[in-house]
């Protein structure tokens, strides 16, 4: 007797409605996504889709078009066309549609105008994770990661390049036309005056097309060096305030602020001060990158920029030398729940600390006991500023290798003449120093990983300094979704 197998047709119609709660377990993420967008407060998007014009097709429910977001970024799914194309083929991401399915235009349309709401819903979620005791603020540790921008750094080119290009462009162009005015001397001494001519020649217009290119981000490039310089003469400026003030010497009170009012006065030269953006995210901007510039504001022969995404830089990244931005996050130790994130075009984080901090501050209202940084996060201000804000500030002096520091000789507080290297140093080598930034490794590094290695995020899909903040956002909203996930059962989630 043969073996008999189940029934299998393509043409089998439902002879029942189908219901989606039978599609996915009642443990799916999928629905557990599903319920945390509920409890988000999504009404500024809701203002923002209600304040344009009714006629025309009918909108995507916000709720749905969120919970799509969440649900791709924290599977790994961040193309707009991938998402059309699940919402089509996984079950998951129909369940979350509804059995809709956006086109892509769509999809990528609400990401981009409503990406400035991303902050807010990071905000949202951390306070969930919060109530449901995920978050401590005992120890955070702080890293960044360099994330590929949307840009090839071969589209990146020196000032001096510029300048060389310039040239080379202008006399070709001048060639050109020079060639151009022959040819239609001797066309009209040939057909006549009022005779229609050829179209300019493409090899003219591709040639012209660069040297327009070239020279906009030429300015471009020289307007950011004549800020640098304008901003290092205000910062000096203000220094001999600083200075004078705490001076005994009258006389020498006096002298400071003449030349702190010369550097003002020759800073309003090279340019005024910058308009305050507004904040992309709790806590305001983390310091930008200073276009290299010369005592005359002019750039410098190395400052670059790139044409395609201008406010990206060239960072050293683990596979070498990337167009990257500096991707910050802040991690609290229980349960590497992400409680600040922000994103710099600055590629060293020496300043990064402290404005990380506040972002944490910002979010939930608090600062951690403690935080911790590696060695690039150093500079001779970090524990001064850290503690201001309330936060003991462990920050490494230099690289040491693994298993090389040997037992901790220091103990109790640092002597007075230290000064603040040598402080950190000492507290560093005392038992709780090596005791708390030992921990710093296992907290932080392992969100690294899990970011760009588990779930492959590991280039911006939109351009701008604001754009990839806005992005990373998302990234870190949905890093704490999965963590809130995970501890269904083992803490009281409140959702």
């Amino acid at each position: 007797m043969s073996k008999t197998y189940k029934p299998w047709t393509q043409d089998q119609a439902y002879l029942l409605p189908p219901s989606l709660r039978e599609w996915l377990p009642e443990e799916h993420l999928a629905w557990f996504i599903l319920d945390v967008v509920s409890e988000l407060d999504l009404s500024s998007i809701e203002r923002s889709i209600q304040s344009k014009d009714a006629r025309g097709q009918r909108s995507y429910h916000p709720s749905m078009m969120v919970a799509l977001l969440v649900y791709g970024y924290c599977t790994g799914v961040y193309s707009s066309r991938r998402i059309e194309r699940a919402c089509q083929e996984d079950v998951a991401f129909r369940v979350i549609a509804g059995n809709e399915q956006p086109f892509f235009t769509t999809i990528n349309e609400f990401r981009r105008v409503h990406r400035e709401h991303f902050g807010a819903l990071f905000v949202e979620v951390l306070k969930l994770c919060r109530q449901a005791g995920l978050v401590k603020l005992r120890h955070v540790a702080i890293d960044g990661t360099k994330v590929k921008a949307n840009a090839s750094k071969h589209k990146a080119m020196s000032y001096k390049r510029m300048l060389q290009e310039e040239r080379r462009l202008r006399e070709e162009v001048e060639r050109l036309l020079a060639e151009a005015d022959a040819v239609d001397a001797a066309e009209d001494a040939r057909h006549g005056a009022e005779s229609r001519g050829d179209e300019l020649p493409a090899e003219l217009r591709r040639r012209e097309s660069r040297l327009a290119r070239i020279r906009e981000a030429k300015a471009a490039l020289e307007a950011e060096a004549a800020q640098s310089r304008a901003r290092a003469l205000r910062e000096q400026a203000q220094g001999m305030e600083d200075t004078a003030n705490e001076h005994p010497d009258p006389s020498m009170q006096r002298r400071l602020r003449t030349n702190a009012a010369k550097r003002r006065a020759r800073a309003e030269e090279h340019a005024p001060p910058p308009d305050d953006e507004p904040p992309p995210g709790p806590g305001g901007h983390l310091p930008r990158k200073q276009t290299a510039s010369t005592t005359e504001g002019r750039p410098t022969d190395e400052a670059q920029r790139n044409f395609t995404d201008p406010e990206s830089s060239i960072m050293m990244g683990a596979e070498g030398f990337v167009q990257a931005y500096n991707a910050q996050l802040a991690v609290d130790e229980g349960y590497q729940i992400i409680v600040g994130y922000g994103v710099s075009n600055q590629p060293p984080d020496s300043h990064h600390l402290v404005p990380m901090l506040e972002r944490v501050r910002a979010a939930l209202g608090a600062v951690p006991e403690h935080a911790t940084g590696d060695t690039g996060y150093w500079n001779p201000q970090v524990e001064e500023k850290a503690r201001e804000l309330g936060t003991e500030a462990w920050v490494a002096t230099a690289r040491v290798r693994h298993g090389a520091g040997g037992a901790p000789t220091s103990t109790g507080e640092p002597p007075e003449d230290l000064d603040a290297l040598g402080r950190m140093r000492f507290r560093l080598n005392t038992p709780e120093g090596r005791a708390i930034y030992a921990r710093r490794k296992a907290v932080v590094e392992p969100v690294n990983g899990q970011v760009k290695q588990a779930r492959g995020f590991r280039q911006f899909s939109f351009r701008g300094l604001l754009e990839v903040e806005t992005e990373w956002a998302m990234v870190s909203l949905c890093h704490n979704v999965l963590k809130l996930f995970g501890q269904q059962g083992k803490v009281a989630v409140a959702t």
